[in-house]
């Protein structure tokens, strides 16, 4: 039987162990039973993590989500495989409606992936506010409404798991509706005030898109998204941990804050990440690479080029988490935040055989998806 002998692995709940397991039908099974296990590979000093989920990327390697084809989602797949990243959520923008359908139709008919598994879809935007446009464009934004998500949600094939929208604008139950129907409503691109927050999370609401990024700020009279981001437990919490976006002090803030199981490590990438292009684009827009960092010409940020298993060494490294927890906040975590924390984000026995492989620098040597080798350094 193929899978791992004597390799060196985090398991939640256990730490980093030396085990083994075999890998049958894509999933784990006889975890800690050595017998007829054939090593798919060698693994030396490595160590074996549950496979990065990332549920918020437009885009990597030349492609974008909005591209709207297959081409442009095997691209992204393939691409998020070299970080570590077994299963994630093509993210979209707010765009034209005719953009925005075609890449839903996109995704409906999607399945063949050659790296990182499609969940879905993270549709941020376009219920979103002006007053934190961030790269979006203000043009294409929508008034929050049922009727026009279930027309979406219908040509996605029922693949939207995750709605990034400004609770202030919902007068119309889009949130509880979404509750209601197991989609994620997440606060983002957003100048909700704490009362508004308080009553989105009663109706449903229960994650902060990219937290503190394109949000009404903390202030001491008015803590706005970002502080009800840290007062509510209840809220998962988007971070993208590049030191860019989120400085290294707002990082360990969120993680003194936040229940252990409540951080999320996202990338928020664009196509440029994993390309040397100098120019890119993003959302119709032109966007600047320069020194890591992808701007519009105005200097907004736009997206980041960053890699999932550069996040985990960022928390690692810089913000004093432990690897353990590191580990759980880009699989485990994001596993909870979609409802699928029974079979992906951690090893265990049933649970899907979707692995990666860090050396001591966080280099991804390998990447399993479904007990098959979809990259390999």
């Amino acid at each position: 039987m193929k899978g791992f002998k004597n390799v060196k692995t985090y398991i939640r709940g256990k730490g980093i162990v030396s085990t083994a397991f075999g890998i049958e039908n894509g999933r784990i099974i006889g975890l800690g039973i050595e017998n007829d296990i054939e090593p798919i590979t060698q693994t030396g000093d490595c160590l074996l993590v549950p496979g990065f989920i990332d549920e918020h990327t437009h885009g990597a390697g030349g492609a974008d989500t909005m591209d709207g084809t297959a081409e442009a989602l095997s691209a992204i797949s393939e691409t998020l495989a070299k970080e570590g990243t077994t299963a994630f959520l093509a993210t979209t923008m707010t765009q034209s409606d005719d953009n925005l359908k075609t890449t839903l139709k996109a995704v409906a008919n999607y399945n063949e992936f050659k790296g990182a598994r499609l969940l879905g879809v993270h549709l941020e935007g376009p219920f979103i506010s002006r007053k934190h446009i961030g790269a979006q464009l203000p043009e294409f934004i929508r008034k929050p409404s049922i009727e026009y998500f279930e027309e979406l949600q219908t040509l996605s094939g029922n693949k939207i798991k995750m709605v990034t929208l400004a609770p202030e604008e919902d007068d119309g139950g889009l949130i509880a509706y979404l509750n209601k129907h197991k989609v994620i409503a997440s606060a983002g691109h957003s100048d909700a005030t704490e009362n508004n927050m308080k009553e989105a999370i009663k109706a449903g609401l229960s994650c902060v898109t990219h937290t503190f990024n394109a949000q009404s700020p903390l202030h001491h009279r008015e803590v706005g998204v970002a502080g009800s981001a840290l007062l509510y437990d209840e809220l998962y919490c988007e971070v993208i941990a590049d030191t860019l976006h989120i400085s290294v002090p707002a990082l360990k803030l969120l993680l003194k804050n936040k229940p252990e199981t409540k951080l999320v490590l996202i990338t928020d990438s664009i196509r440029a990440k994993g390309t040397a292009a100098a120019v890119s684009e993003l959302g119709g827009q032109t966007v600047y690479v320069n020194d890591g960092q992808a701007r519009l010409a105005d200097g907004t940020l736009a997206g980041s080029l960053l890699k999932m298993n550069e996040a985990v060494k960022t928390l690692v490294t810089k913000s004093g988490s432990g690897i353990e927890k590191a580990i759980d906040c880009a699989t485990y975590n994001p596993a909870l935040n979609l409802g699928i924390e029974e079979e992906c984000g951690i090893i265990k026995d049933g649970a899907r055989a979707d692995f990666t492989l860090l050396d001591e620098n966080f280099n991804v040597m390998l990447t399993v998806v479904g007990g098959n080798i979809v990259y390999k350094n």
